[in-house]
């Protein structure tokens, strides 16, 4: 098992920017995927972008060349840089790992809400 904790949701005006943090209880590099999911209410969670173990990357079309996802030179944090915002990004976004096994943890989420 991981904990997850994400961190650095806020209130931005579109256009802006916000990194997402997301401290795992331990070293993540041999954890399948790390990914970053979103959720606004009476929706379902949707994927936003992934990185696997070996640092492949994807992303939902609508974050493409706006979102990144990265890892950072500590071995248990994913980020997501966020640039461009805009008010649609406006969700609860929540930090993932796979565990294989078809196991998952989860983070609390943080929010993010982009004003117009």
């Amino acid at each position: 098992q991981v904990q997850l904790v994400e961190s650095g949701g806020g209130l931005v005006q579109a256009g802006g920017s916000l990194r997402l943090s997301c401290a795992a209880s331990r070293n993540i590099f041999s954890i399948d995927y790390m990914a970053w999911y979103r959720q606004v209410p009476e929706k379902q969670r949707e994927l936003v972008a992934l990185i696997t173990s070996s640092g492949s990357t994807d992303y939902r079309d609508s974050v493409k060349g706006r979102f990144a996802i990265s890892r950072g030179n500590a071995e248990n944090t994913v980020y997501l840089q966020m640039n461009n915002l805009k008010p649609v990004d406006t969700a609860v976004y929540y930090c993932n790992a796979y565990l294989g096994g078809g196991k998952y943890s989860w983070g609390k989420g943080t929010l993010v809400t982009v004003s117009s």
